[in-house]
Parts: C-alpha cells; structure tokens; sequence
C-alpha cells in the first residue's frame, strides 16, 4: 500500500495489544511503546499474572500509556448452571481489574460448547452480560462484545457476526454494552458496512481491532499479518468505522508464531509503519 498522509489516521489513535509483542513482559512492552511514539495499550490479562492491580496501573502511567481495553473476558458458555455462574463472577473480578488499571472497557469472547445449538448459547451470553450490567456501571468500565470468524464458531465464539452481537446489544439496551469490531473476524461479512453503520446510529461501536488476513493462512489461531500483508481493505474499514462516527483507538492485534519469532523491537517498528500506510 502507498503512503497518502490525508488518510494516514493520527499516531496518537494508535494502540497496541500486549498479544502482539508476546515475547515482551509488561513494563518492556510498556516502555517499548512509548519510546516508539505508540500511545496506548490493550492489556491481555495473561500479560499481567502475578502483579497486583496497582503495579500495572503504576508501569503503565509512567510510561505515559492509556489503556483502551482489558483483554479478554466472557466465556459464557457452558452446559453446566454453577460454572456457567462461576464464570460470571470472574468477570466480575476482570471488571473491577479494568477500572483499578483505567482501562476504558472489558473486551469479551463470548465462548462456545460444542455440540450445544447456537441459539441457546447465545441466550447464556446474553444471560451472562445481563448479570455483569450493574458491576460495569458502576466501576464505569464498558462491555465490548467482539464477534469471532465463523471459524471459531464450535468452541470459542457462538457470536459471530455483527449482527448477533447487535441482537445482544439490543436485548440488554445499555449504554455500557457495544460492540468491538475486528477486521480479522468481520472482513468477510456482506452487511458489515450496515452493520457498522447501525452500531454507529445505536452508540455500540466501542472498539476497532486491526491486522491482515494471510493468503493462504498457514494456522487460524496464529498467523495473522501485518497490515498490508493479506487480502482485507483495511482503509475500506475505517473509513466505514468513523464515516458511523467512531473517533476511538486503531488497535493492533496480531497472533503470529511468525513475528513473534522475530525481533520485537523491528517487529513494533514495521506495525508503525504500516499503520500509517494503511
């Protein structure tokens, strides 16, 4: 993709998820980015096991570092009424984790069973975001829920279009409950452009995930691309995400065994580079 400063979004709206540079501990990846020019971070909960709430808080304002999002909650799904309850309450304690290190929301993955019909998975999501409403008002964190590629639809995501995480969003009909939009994931949908569009109409478009598709792609869990590096209009997107209003962080988030091999430092200068080319 060519360079066109006119179209290259703000550096101060790009953030990156902790997933991509893995390789990195938190207070590395923190420094990291912000000695790169990178403004803000999504934390992946894995990233910050065994520190109290109060050290990643305190790693990521001194490095100057807002925090669009805790990554990830939800995993609603299970046949059984007491884990299914046992999962609610882990949300609630990520909740209470995203306000403590002022993350601006709670990104979920709603999870799946196998073998269980999809509608009625989708009533346990639902059933499982009701009860976390109260707890994300009042900790003021939001609820994106980010709809998987039907790739993932047996076992890690029953939602997986715009369009069932809207039906969710309009069930439940709180301002804390939105949608996070990932080009990986949603690329493909025909009614994405309708879909982004409502969700800018409804006040749901919370967040906005960006990587490439490979062609081919080697592993569907980990091998997602550089921006650039596949087949998705990465621009198409945006322009579509903020002609519905969206004025929020462009996340980088890329799984990749591939660049996580590499050297992290080249690797987090090649995503800056391409996130001003596409």
């Amino acid at each position: 993709m060519q360079s066109d400063a006119m179209e290259s979004p703000a550096r101060d709206r790009l953030a990156v998820h902790t997933i991509t540079t893995k390789p990195w501990g938190l207070a590395e990846a923190a420094d990291r980015y912000a000695a790169s020019g990178v403004s803000g971070m999504s934390v992946w909960v894995e990233a910050i096991e065994g520190m109290t709430n109060a050290d990643v808080r305190s790693t990521l304002q001194n490095a100057g570092l807002q925090v669009p999002a805790l990554v990830r909650g939800g995993f609603f799904c299970d046949r059984s009424d007491e884990e299914r309850e046992r999962r609610i309450d882990h949300n609630r304690r990520l909740i209470e984790t995203a306000a403590e290190i002022s993350a601006e929301m709670l990104v979920l993955v709603v999870g799946a069973t196998p073998g269980e019909p999809l509608d009625r998975q989708r009533g346990w999501v639902r059933d499982g975001i009701e009860a976390l409403i109260t707890d994300a008002n009042s900790h003021n964190v939001r609820l994106a829920i980010e709809p998987l590629h039907p790739m993932y639809a047996a076992d890690k995501s029953c939602v997986n279009r715009m369009w069932d995480a809207r039906e969710i969003c309009e069930s439940i009909n709180d301002r804390m409950l939105g949608i996070a939009v990932d080009v990986y994931h949603t690329w493909w949908d025909p009614e994405l452009e309708s879909e982004i569009r409502l969700a800018g109409t409804q006040n749901t478009l919370f967040a906005f995930h960006i990587c490439d598709w490979r062609v081919p792609t080697r592993d569907f869990l980990n091998d997602r691309g550089l921006m650039g590096d596949g087949c998705i209009d990465i621009r198409g997107i945006r322009r579509m995400v903020e002609s519905a209003g969206f004025d929020g962080w462009n996340e980088v988030e890329i799984f990749s065994d591939e660049h996580w091999a590499r050297d992290q430092q080249q690797f987090l200068n090649d995503i800056i580079e391409r996130y001003a080319d596409c």
